[in-house]
């Protein structure tokens, strides 16, 4: 019979507290869980992980552990005597499919000669049973913690907050497992921080607000999928925007200075001479925001505008214009 370090086993220290010892467990058996380990030693290593917490996890199984001292040394691992089995079973659950393992063998209870002499036989049955019984069968489950399920959300935004990022309150309806196991449908209030340069189908993770773990796994993440709501003067397209861009035809006939305004504040921009309706005058940088790279640009699509009424002046210049004037835009097209 070898001498097993329970704490060793866990990587704690002999003082120990209960959530100490609760969060090495957890880390390890998720380490060693035979659905994600596929080494030749995991199943025996997250055997023994699950007899060290057995004994450390309840205060009269490490008080009669403890009254051996401190003066041994760790043995070697222990190796199942010929005849024992592993086994897993499935059941399914408000949360999927939960895998239980079982070890099982002749007269045994799945675990070392040490831990027998210690406690006997049925040192772990009693606590185990209550959770399950395989019917004819004398092994016993170990429960592996499963992370909560991750649940996913829309979040509506204007695109000033999009540009600009911010914090925004928003409620959330979610749907989580009432006491007696039946989905609920529950509301709840969020402050979510949005990122400057977000962009429609991106998401953001709330760590740890989704859906309860199993067996004291931990919490789901809770995923805000963005939609930015139509606004009335700007286009987004990817991450450039475009702006209709209204000018006058002397203005667009001699060219000259117009102020525009864009998501960070008003700008001067310069108009070429003899610009058409629908060309575009590119402003670098002007775009939403890139956390990881250039920023979008900023495209103001030229409309050249007549005034609908004209005073006796402005009809004036404009009948002399028509005389001397030699250009006709219909030379050279099908008209």
């Amino acid at each position: 019979m070898k001498y097993k370090d329970y704490y060793k086993i866990l990587g704690v220290s002999r003082d120990a507290t209960q959530e100490e010892i609760q969060r090495a467990y957890r880390k390890l058996a998720r380490k060693y869980h035979p659905d994600v380990n596929k080494s030749a030693d995991a199943e025996e290593k997250f055997k023994e992980i699950n007899e060290a917490y057995e004994v450390l996890r309840d205060p009269e199984k490490r008080k009669k552990y403890d009254q051996l001292g401190t003066s041994w040394e760790h043995g070697q691992d222990f190796s199942p005597p010929p005849g024992w089995d592993f086994h897993v079973e499935y059941e399914e659950g408000p949360f999927g499919t939960r895998r239980t393992y079982y070890w099982t063998g002749s007269g045994a209870d799945g675990f070392s000669d040490f831990f027998e002499a210690l406690f006997g036989s049925g040192g772990f049955g009693k606590r185990a049973r209550t959770h399950r019984e395989h019917e004819g069968f004398e092994g016993f489950g170990f429960r592996m913690p499963q992370r909560g399920r991750d649940y996913e959300a829309t979040i509506k935004i204007s695109l000033e907050d999009a540009y600009r990022g911010g914090t925004k309150n928003i409620t959330i309806q979610t749907q989580e497992i009432g006491p007696d196991g039946r989905p609920i449908l529950k509301e709840k209030e969020y402050q979510v921080k949005i990122p400057p340069g977000v962009l429609p189908g991106q998401k953001i993770r709330l760590a740890g607000q989704g859906g309860e773990g199993i067996d004291g796994g931990e919490r789901g993440d809770l995923y805000l999928k963005v939609e930015i709501e139509p606004h009335p003067v700007f286009r987004l397209k990817g991450r450039d925007l475009y702006i209709d861009l209204p000018i006058t035809p002397w203005e667009a006939a001699l060219g000259g200075k117009v102020t525009i305004n864009t998501l960070s504040g008003p700008i001067s921009v310069n108009i070429p001479p003899g610009i058409q309706s629908g060309q575009k005058l590119r402003i670098k940088g002007k775009g939403m925001p890139n956390p990881k790279g250039e920023p979008g640009d900023l495209y103001a699509v030229v409309k050249i505008v007549v005034p609908k009424s004209l005073s006796p002046k402005e009809k004036e210049l404009f009948e002399e214009l028509r005389k001397i004037s030699r250009f006709n835009p219909r030379i050279g097209g099908a008209y």
